[in-house]
């Protein structure tokens, strides 16, 4: 059971990317999925996620109107579509998946962390 993250890199202000967040091992279909960031010297925080039954959305205010997330089930896979970024955007990106999260200002999402997928703006 594991969850890898990928599709960070270096990117200017105003810049664009997308992260992914694929699983192995089980099926993401009843799973909530929250992506959280940790940016260097800050506690690590809830950015947004994905509920497992009707595929709400749940955004961070700082991140809220920028990004996207989305899942394909079929792939087995989430995605944080990141636009307009900003240099207050850095940092490791991690995905968890919680079959009981809530999906809203809680982030109760309970699990092990993976590696995460950097993701540095700077010009």
């Amino acid at each position: 059971v594991q969850l890898v993250e990928s599709g960070g890199g270096l990117v200017q202000p105003g810049g664009s990317l997308r992260l992914s967040c694929a699983a192995s091992g089980f099926t993401l279909d009843y799973y909530a999925i929250g992506w959280f960031r940790q940016a260097p010297g800050k506690e690590r925080e809830g950015v947004s996620c994905i509920s497992s039954s009707d595929g709400s959305t749940y955004y961070a205010d700082s991140v809220k109107g920028r990004f996207t997330i989305s899942r394909d089930n079929g792939k087995n896979t989430v995605y944080l579509q990141m636009n307009s970024l900003k240099p207050e955007d850095t940092g490791v990106y991690y995905c968890l998946a919680d079959v009981l999260a809530t999906c809203d200002s809680s982030w109760n999402f309970f699990g092990s962390w993976g590696q995460g997928t950097q993701v540095t703006v700077s010009s």
